[in-house]
């Protein structure tokens, strides 16, 4: 067999092996801004909004949607950067006593003054609640790295129209990055969009960590050009896994 022909055939195999989504047309986005990239089935539409926290924080988020003819993408991100003067300007009009407000601005008190701290770790936790919350059924929810940034994978399928949505949930640099996919029960999980995400420095060079990334514990070192990561964990199969 001749090498073009070959190139033909692995291009055709590729071709065949990609999600229906991108069969149509597919964007390869990246937000310097918000430090990530991933890749939509069409160009998202940029909005901007707010996300209150778990203490009742209230932050900026930025939200980018893209709807093709059958499914619905979404990648929300909240930014935790300030939460530490929100949450004290917060706590200045709590009751005197409130525990919600107890702390100092040095950050002596261990949630910290208006519960910033906790806010911040729990930011992970508190988000996959609200996605519990919704008319649906979990139908996985697990552990994974993406990029060696540790999160949260979801599959939630509606109680009513039965169709299936695959979620994400990361935190890197005290931003939280809520990404999913939905698509009609007539056809697969959209387990693509959940896990394509990467990241990007403040330059907008991408990111590879070479050990697990925790938020809030010191930054793990990052590989050099062509120098891959170790240890990243994948996600376990979605279908193998609901009930």
């Amino acid at each position: 067999m001749r090498p073009r022909f070959i190139a033909l055939v692995a291009s055709l195999t590729l071709f065949m092996s990609v999600p229906a989504a991108f069969a149509q047309e597919y964007v390869e986005y990246a937000s310097k801004q918000d430090g990530f990239t991933i890749t939509f089935p069409v160009d998202p539409m940029i909005t901007e909004g707010t996300f209150t926290s778990q203490y009742g924080s209230v932050l900026p988020m930025r939200t980018y949607t893209a709807d093709t003819r059958t499914g619905h993408y979404m990648v929300r991100v909240i930014d935790y950067t300030n939460i530490h003067a929100i949450a004290i300007e917060k706590a200045k009009s709590c009751p005197v006593g409130a525990e919600t407000c107890l702390g100092t601005e040095s950050d002596v008190s261990s949630t910290g003054r208006g519960y910033w701290k906790a806010d911040t770790s729990g930011a992970t936790i508190y988000a996959t609640w609200l996605y519990m919350q919704r008319d649906a059924r979990v139908t996985f929810l697990g552990w994974a790295t993406m990029d060696l940034v540790e999160g949260t994978l979801m599959s939630l399928t509606n109680n009513k129209d039965k169709s299936h949505t695959m979620a994400a949930i990361y935190m890197h640099e005290n931003k939280l990055y809520l990404l999913e996919g939905t698509e009609p029960a007539t056809l697969p999980p959209p387990e693509w969009f959940a896990q394509n995400v990467g990241w990007l420095d403040p330059e907008g060079k991408p990111i590879r960590y070479l050990k697990v990334y925790h938020n809030g514990f010191p930054t793990p070192p990052r590989a050099q050009r062509g120098q891959a990561a170790q240890g990243a964990v994948a996600a376990p199969a979605t279908t193998a896994a609901t009930p």
